[in-house]
């Protein structure tokens, strides 16, 4: 069975560029994922110390497309594995870890 490669959901926005005045940013248009580019986000995705906001900012896939992502590529058994572990991981979320360290 040949493998295809996810596509970014039609509402995911990469990073920001700045636009040739430095005002206002122009959206990424999402990019077909390349073999590296799957392998890297998860990768990512299975660092602890990763947010899913940085996956999101350098290849455009929210949360919930990174998770899309990991399960069609990983075994099921790794899938649930790697959900057990990010099941309330406090370090996936930028703005969760920010408030505990704020509280």
């Amino acid at each position: 069975m040949p493998h295809t490669v996810p596509q970014p959901a039609p509402h995911a926005q990469g990073p920001a560029l700045a636009s040739a005045s430095g005002t206002t940013p122009a959206p990424r248009t999402p990019q077909p994922l390349s073999a590296g580019d799957i392998s890297r986000i998860v990768e990512m995705a299975w660092e602890d110390r990763t947010p899913f906001e940085d996956v999101e900012r350098e290849y455009g896939l929210p949360e919930a497309d990174v998770i899309a992502l990991m399960r069609r590529t990983m075994k099921p058994s790794s899938f649930r594995m790697w959900r057990k572990r990010m099941a309330g991981r406090q370090t996936k979320h930028r703005g969760l870890n920010e408030a505990r360290r704020a509280g």
